[in-house]
């Protein structure tokens, strides 16, 4: 995929550019550029999961969308996380009131494999953690706090 495509609408609120930036990866020099069974992942996550999220709540920050292997090494991801194959973001939650009703709004009324609202101990950042898997959705649902 070339970077034109970066520009490319995934759903009516998320590019492929918001989905795949990286901090990390822009500052280390690592290409975090999907193939075309990863964009449609994150073209299914965003039309099930993210845009009806969008809509009932205003704008949401994506901290974390697809990572390639490098890029997921560097950041510590687990080898199995799903953020691999483009099927899972991370969404930057600003106060614990907020989290729950983000949380709360996906598992009572959206098609999800994995939500996690997580929360690392060491400086209170708070995120959740959301996937969509087009072929196996298991409704997963946990709390995390990490180091």
């Amino acid at each position: 995929m070339d970077n034109k495509n970066q520009n490319m609408m995934l759903s009516p609120h998320f590019s492929l550019s918001e989905m795949t930036r990286s901090g990390t990866a822009e500052q280390l020099g690592i290409e975090n550029i999907p193939n075309a069974e990863e964009v449609e992942n994150l073209r299914l996550l965003c039309k099930y999961v993210l845009e009806p999220l969008r809509q009932r709540f205003g704008r949401i920050i994506i901290t974390s969308g697809f990572r390639c292997e490098a890029l997921n090494n560097r950041v510590r991801g687990v080898p199995t996380s799903q953020h691999l194959c483009g099927q899972a973001a991370d969404i930057h939650i600003s106060n614990r009131e907020m989290g729950m009703r983000y949380f709360n709004f996906i598992k009572d009324n959206l098609v999800f494999d994995q939500l996690l609202f997580e929360r690392r101990l060491k400086n209170g950042c708070l995120w959740l953690h959301v996937s969509y898997n087009a072929s196996n959705n298991r409704r997963k649902i946990g709390i995390l706090s990490m180091k």
